[in-house]
């Protein structure tokens, strides 16, 4: 099995934002390909995990750049990127499922059903895998997927597309001021999510963990340039962990709707009715802490400003 990582693109302080955003996509291209054939089977759950993942950095990274990387230029790796999403998503809704929700709840609920609730899941699972994951990656469009896009970030491509002043001057520029502007930028918009947010109000929290996340994942993409950010993305550790709590919860509530449409046994309904119950009264617990998770994040410094020797610009 491959070897799980989280080291980021080895950009440089004397790339351009293009040669910085073809890096981070052949990183992610790589460490995708590497990952595949573990996705196939459930019997190693990180498969579709890392893959999963790996394609929401590279959405990200696309999204994040559009000021220097216009929509119209990544118009066609945008669909397809989020084709593959959506196909591993239901796999890995499962998995963490089975994994992880059911075997810390169901010990803890004074409810039979449990054994019935993990068949019926465990069977969807097979196949799930067998008709959209491996289907997925045996098919010749995710074939002529990596072949065009491999090419795509090769070429740099989007260097050939029609861009205003403004634009190819940030795509042409050093990467440094770009990644400063770029996290300011998205930290804003993780504040205006955040700044006087009712936590009961779950679209405007599944607002703010999106805007966390690609917070988070610029600030990875840019940890060469600014070592500085693992201390940022620590303090986000615990804002993050709790809207991950309710979107697992949201996520728990779709899956089971679907699993259990036609479902008649009584104790396999009742059994999934304790596992929501568990983790909505779990989620209120966690809520009580957002405030402190709030500040903490609120005292960070802004490490993409400190001076760096290598910082220099062209």
């Amino acid at each position: 099995m491959p070897t799980k990582s989280k080291a980021p693109a080895p950009i440089t302080p004397d790339q351009t934002t293009s040669e910085a955003f073809a890096t981070i996509l052949q990183h992610n291209l790589l460490y995708l390909i590497e990952w595949e054939g573990v996705a196939r089977s459930w019997e190693e759950i990180e498969g579709v995990h890392q893959v999963r993942v790996t394609i929401r950095r590279m959405r990200s990274a696309v999204s994040l750049f559009q000021s220097a990387v216009p929509k119209s230029a990544t118009r066609e790796v945008r669909q397809e990127l989020r084709w593959i999403g959506g196909e591993l998503g239901p796999a890995r809704d499962l998995d963490v499922f089975l994994s992880q929700t059911l075997t810390a709840i169901s010990p803890q609920l004074p409810l039979s059903g449990a054994e019935k609730l993990r068949a019926r899941a465990e069977q969807r699972r097979a196949q799930v895998y067998r008709d959209q994951v491996c289907a997925m990656l045996d098919s010749a469009r995710y074939q002529r997927f990596k072949e065009s896009f491999g090419d795509w970030i090769a070429r740099r491509a989007w260097e050939r597309a029609t861009l205003k002043k403004k634009v190819a001057k940030r795509l042409h520029g050093n990467i440094i001021p770009y990644a400063r502007k770029l996290l300011d930028k998205q930290e804003r918009q993780v504040l205006a999510a955040g700044s006087h947010l009712d936590r009961q109000d779950a679209a405007a929290m599944h607002r703010l963990r999106i805007e966390c996340k690609k917070l988070r994942y610029a600030a990875e993409f840019f940890r060469p340039l600014f070592p500085e950010l693992d201390t940022f993305i620590d303090h986000m550790k615990g804002l993050q962990d709790l809207l991950g709590v309710m979107n697992d919860g949201a996520v728990t509530q779709h899956l089971l709707d679907e699993l259990l449409a036609q479902e008649t046994d009584q104790e396999t309904l009742i059994h999934a009715g304790g596992v929501i119950g568990w983790q909505r009264c779990d989620l209120r617990h966690l809520l009580d802490r957002f405030d402190p998770y709030w500040e903490r994040f609120l005292e960070v410094k802004h490490p993409w400003w400190n001076a760096l020797a290598s910082s220099k610009t062209r």
